[in-house]
């Protein structure tokens, strides 16, 4: 009697695609106000690290605000368009 050792399909989890934040510049929302929206928006940042989104957005015209599955991604752009700042995703290559 022979004893058959049976192999399990692997399970291969792909990981979700990453998309990053992009906060883009504008004249038109006072700095503490934009401050306030990224805080309000991203529940993961910190004052400092908004303070320096912002910052980086002034001074370069865009800046990264935060990496994360496209579904959370799109919900934090739509809710930083919603208040008057102007934002898009792309994916992190």
């Amino acid at each position: 009697m022979s004893v058959e050792t049976i192999a399990k399909p692997s399970t291969v989890r792909k990981i979700a695609p990453r998309y990053r934040v992009l906060l883009h510049n504008d004249d038109f929302n006072p700095m503490e106000y934009v401050v306030q929206v990224l805080l309000t928006t991203v529940p993961s940042l910190t004052q400092p690290q908004a303070v320096d989104i912002m910052m980086e957005a002034h001074t370069n015209g865009i800046a990264l605000v935060i990496t994360c599955a496209q579904e959370h991604a799109e919900f934090y752009c739509e809710t930083l368009k919603n208040k008057g700042l102007t934002s898009t995703i792309e994916p992190d290559e």
